[in-house]
């Protein structure tokens, strides 16, 4: 769970108009969102921002695990040691040429026949082994990000997984110990993210999301997405039975035509297939993991959609384990406002830059310390993507 340490003093947001599924598709429209959050939050901070982390997701996004072996130069094993079987286990993934590596991540250690380890420094043995979960994104997709952050007037400091961030924000330790499924539902993606034994598992990004649910009131109810935004947040539901057939709400026409008196059983009618169909491929994502039926924990849902009432039951019926919303919480400062799905992914980006400016060493499995310099890694992995794009 988050760390408490963390004080909030300034909050910033803007539509991401120039946005679509995760990818930018307008660079001006982008940078200009940009501009506008910063300003918000500079305003409200009262201090400038220079560089920033920022999530990604998009279904341009693949993950694969991978294996890496070495031999102990010592008895004892290292932190040398699990950074060369890390750095094997990177060098045996095949990453095309229009990827790029966004995070490599362990999930645990082998020494000799011991397994299930998540620490190995110190432990006695003559072979390490490890397990690592690498996620890998498309260039062009990073670099505009980073393209249209730099013409904001900011430096970007690392790109990181938008479901590990969320994931940081609000899992309990207990939760991804006894196996639980994240599920970021924001507007363009929802963004999926196993955990097991501790750390993370599978991870994917769905293009689906909020933005879908209101283009499909928009269309069925023939009135502009802007209209149907406004009827999503304050009369939508995830189920028909959540509704009766007497309550109305009225829907503006476009064209100058009259406004419409329509069931809100309709509109229930019109989200409930889309909602489902999002936790079907959820189900998909599990299934691809090898992890149903071995979620202990169940499933937490975050993100701005996850606020459309009846949210938690709809994942209950189709993924068949029990479901709870997660806000960011242990935050101080502006609590009450960020305590709030919606922000999940932007307190996880604050938790991780702070883990990495606490951490230059690196970090193992389970918080096992590694002699690796992140943050300078991270910037040269930016000025790598920058310099190919240009």
């Amino acid at each position: 769970m988050a760390d408490r340490s963390l004080n909030v003093i300034g909050i910033g947001s803007s539509p991401s108009r120039g946005l679509r599924k995760g990818v930018v598709v307008n660079i001006d429209s982008t940078v200009e969102s940009i501009k506008k959050a910063v300003e918000e939050a500079e305003l409200m901070a009262a201090v400038q921002i220079n560089s920033v982390y920022i999530g990604i997701a998009g279904s341009h996004i693949a993950s694969e695990s991978c294996h890496g072996v070495v031999a102990l130069k010592k008895r004892e094993v290292t932190a040398g040691d699990i950074n060369r079987a890390i750095e094997t286990a990177r060098c045996g993934a095949v990453i095309p040429s229009d990827r790029r590596l966004l995070h490599v991540l362990p999930r645990g250690f082998i020494v000799d026949d011991q397994e299930g380890i998540r620490d190995p420094i110190g432990i006695a043995g003559s072979r390490l082994e490890v397990d690592v979960h690498i996620v890998t994104g498309a260039v062009t997709s990073a670099q505009n990000l980073v393209r249209c952050v730099n013409r904001a007037g900011l430096d970007v400091v690392d790109i990181v997984l938008q479901p590990l961030a969320s994931g940081a924000a609000v899992l309990f330790a207990e939760e991804k110990e006894m196996g639980v499924v994240m599920v970021d539902l924001g507007g363009g993606t929802s963004d999926v993210a196993v955990y097991a034994d501790g750390c993370i598992r599978h991870s994917a990004v769905i293009p689906i999301g909020g933005h879908h649910v209101t283009n499909d009131l928009a269309i069925g109810l023939r009135t502009t997405h802007a209209d149907a935004e406004k009827i999503k947040v304050r009369h939508g539901v995830s189920s028909c039975k959540q509704v009766s057939d007497r309550e109305k709400v009225e829907v503006p026409s476009v064209g100058g035509r009259p406004p419409r008196l329509v069931p809100c059983h309709k509109i229930a009618e019109i989200i409930e297939p889309r909602v489902e169909e999002m936790f079907d491929l959820v189900l998909r994502e599990i299934r691809r993991a090898g992890y149903e039926g071995m979620l202990v924990a169940g499933g937490v849902l975050t993100g701005g959609t996850s606020l459309l009432p009846g949210m938690p039951e709809a994942a209950e019926r189709v993924l068949d384990l029990p479901v709870r919303c997660g806000s960011p919480e242990g935050i101080g400062g502006l609590r009450d406002v960020v305590n709030n799905p919606i922000f999940s992914t932007a307190v996880g980006l604050v938790m991780h830059s702070v883990s990495q400016e606490n951490e230059l060493q690196g970090v193992g499995v389970g918080g096992g310390s590694v002699p690796m310099n992140r943050l300078t890694l991270a910037i040269d992995r930016m000025k790598g993507w920058v310099m190919n794009f240009f």
